[in-house]
């Protein structure tokens, strides 16, 4: 068996890492003088610009623990502003924790057994919202359904189940 010494690994570790770097060094140059990439990168600003995902504190959709962390702060935030009388702002934080929720419909059956039937009927509205305006915004259609098929009995939250009452059903 041939001994290397630790002076020619070292070397050539040396070599092998400034070899690697030169390449990367290369290629990022010529990606970079490539004469699409700035329209490229304009347009995904332009569109990140435009859906609003660096907007209005909510985390990047790529990594699940911020998602996590942000839907827990929402619901307790929601939560606690609702048990002081504060409940605009309460079915706001609520709404923003369905937003990002991964079973929006399981969330929206808890908060119905739970939240006041007024609130939730808030709830619901601002949702509705939610969904016009993405709506809006992408000019595709959402996947909607009846009020009947989350809150069969929406006519004690003081809403009427007709057929142009619709709510997003799922988010996901």
């Amino acid at each position: 068996m041939l001994e290397i010494n630790k002076t020619a690994l070292s070397i050539a570790a040396g070599v092998a890492g400034t070899l690697f770097i030169g390449y990367c060094i290369y290629f990022d140059k010529k990606r970079r003088s490539d004469p699409d990439y700035k329209r490229k990168v304009r347009e995904r600003r332009r569109k990140n610009r435009k859906t609003g995902t660096a907007r209005s504190g909510l985390p990047s959709l790529n990594d699940h623990e911020a998602i996590e962390r942000y839907f827990l702060q929402e619901i307790q935030l929601g939560e606690t502003l609702i048990a002081r009388g504060d409940f605009e702002s309460g079915v706001e934080h609520l709404a923003n924790a369905l937003v990002v929720c991964g079973q929006p419909a399981r969330l929206l059956q808890v908060l119905q057994t739970t939240l006041p039937a007024q609130v939730f009927g808030m709830l619901i509205m601002k949702m509705q919202e939610f969904g016009n305006k993405a709506n809006n915004e992408n000019n595709d259609t959402p996947k909607i359904a009846t009020s009947d098929k989350i809150a069969p009995d929406m006519s004690s939250v003081g809403l009427e189940s007709s057929s142009d009452a619709v709510i997003i059903d799922d988010l996901e």
